[in-house]
């Protein structure tokens, strides 16, 4: 079979099937690969496998082979859920350059199958929001680590997310027990070992009964060990016995109790140079660092700014009963170019006052603002997702003037709210079109629209594809 053999030749595991009856048995909703079909098949066609395939798995791509001239039945399998059609004669580079768009779109959708249950059985668990290269590193790094069970260590700022991250580590582990965060520095040294470890009755003055420490009260699930650079010396050196045994003792007991629960520590300080100065126990630093990870500032993230205003002004609207605040681009240009010590907390604290009408309190520019790029909005839905965008500034005035506008009765005020919409998703649209180099199909997968949508889209903003 010529297909098969030119996507195997291409890489592709192929798995070629004489009839649709053949394909189907080997179909499940979770399957990880794409379907590529003839229209004519002997016994069921072509369409009639689609249609299965679509109610097995509407997002499941299907890629149909029409013969030359059957436009009509193109038309019919689009209609009828396909992801793409090719119409013979083709060429391999055609048939690679779709089945390759469609298995990644798989890969995609089953990735976002498994967050949205890890979200199911997490629903407290924090969106790590901003699409920067840092945070996409960042996000990429969580889905690797997070099922492998490893310890980790979190390095970054006050304000960077270091909790968000670690609870998503803990969505990611699979873990069913508890997440368990302990705030090191908020425990009098005092208490600390009861807290941690637990105790007997009887194990000093005033206890009275047994206490289940947050160590063991986490078996199975995940202790965030926050601020770990406070840890006393003295409990430093117990903590290292457990991670080491992965068994504690209670004050006051005979008996160890096994533990298996994952440890995430986080500090915002340099715990190796904190080693050095005798500080912190080297050997704990080693223990807990198995995986090490860096946050990002938010000034060095300063792109997601704009996302990450939006989402924090919904909250505070929702949470006020206020109404969303709007922006100018020359403001959101300046918040750009901000410092921003508090990081992403500073943030929050800045979108709360913003909802609220209070003056927002001045900030000094970044040694580097002038490296950043500039862009202006309000919270906007962005497409199917759940996370929200801004309106590039340059996108605002490229609009004002287009016949789209004008029929919609629109102003050059780049502040209203349809204007930044439309906005939004005719720079989206043209950055999708350049990636794609044009090619309309790609850049509608791209964008995870119809094709028909994009193509109206195309028309509305007057946007060339600059192919013939």
């Amino acid at each position: 079979m010529a297909t098969a053999q030119t996507l195997e030749l291409g890489g592709f595991a192929v798995q070629a099937c004489a009839s649709a009856e053949e394909a189907l048995s080997l179909l499940r909703a979770d399957y990880a690969g794409v379907i590529v079909t003839d229209v004519r098949l002997p016994g069921r066609s072509g369409l009639e496998l689609l249609a299965q395939v679509v109610a097995l798995d509407a997002e499941l791509p299907v890629i149909v082979v029409t013969g030359h001239g059957d436009v009509s039945m193109a038309v019919t399998a689009m209609r009828s859920g396909a992801y793409d059609f090719i119409e013979k004669p083709f060429a391999s580079e055609r048939l690679m350059d779709a089945v390759d768009r469609a298995q990644e779109r798989r890969r995609l959708v089953l990735e976002n199958r498994q967050l949205r249950a890890a979200r199911a059985l997490h629903p407290d668990t924090p969106d790590l929001i901003g699409r920067s290269d840092a945070i996409e590193r960042l996000k990429l790094l969580i889905r690797n680590i997070g099922p492998a069970g490893v310890d980790v260590l979190i390095n970054g700022q006050t304000g960077t997310g270091k909790e968000v991250v670690a609870r998503l580590l803990h969505a990611a582990s699979g873990r069913k027990g508890n997440f368990v965060a302990i705030n090191c520095g908020a425990l009098p040294e005092s208490v600390f070992e009861s807290e941690i470890f637990g105790h007997e009755p009887g194990a000093f003055t005033g206890a009275q009964k047994r206490r289940i420490g947050k160590l063991e009260y986490a078996n199975g699930g995940t202790v965030f060990l926050d601020e770990i650079e406070t840890m006393p010396m003295a409990l430093q050196v117990k903590l290292l016995r457990v991670l080491q045994e992965r068994r504690l003792e209670r004050l006051g007991a005979n008996e160890g109790v096994e533990l298996d629960c994952r440890i995430v520590a986080a500090s915002k300080a340099d715990l190796l140079q904190l080693s050095a100065q005798g500080l912190f126990r080297e050997d704990l630093y080693y223990r807990i660092g198995v995986v090490s990870i860096d946050l990002p500032r938010l000034r060095e993230r300063c792109e997601d700014i704009p996302l990450l205003l939006a989402h924090f002004v919904q909250e505070a609207a929702l949470r006020y009963q206020r109404p969303l605040p709007t922006w100018t681009t020359q403001e959101m240009e300046s918040w750009q170019a901000a410092d921003w010590p508090g990081n992403v907390r500073e943030l929050r604290n800045f979108a709360e006052r913003l909802t609220l009408g209070l003056t927002p309190m001045p900030m000094p520019p970044a040694a580097s603002a002038g490296q950043h790029s500039a862009a202006g909005g309000i919270p906007v839905a962005a497409g199917s997702g759940s996370g929200f965008a801004s309106i590039p500034s340059e996108a605002a005035a490229s609009v004002a003037g287009s016949p789209a506008a004008a029929a919609a009765g629109q102003t050059g005020d780049e502040t209203a709210l349809p204007m930044q919409v439309d906005a939004f998703e005719r720079k989206l649209i043209l950055r999708a079109i350049d990636a794609a180099e044009g090619n309309v199909a790609l850049a509608a997968d791209n964008l995870m629209i119809p094709r028909k949508t994009l193509y109206d889209k195309l028309k509305k903003y007057q946007i060339g594809t600059g192919r013939k």
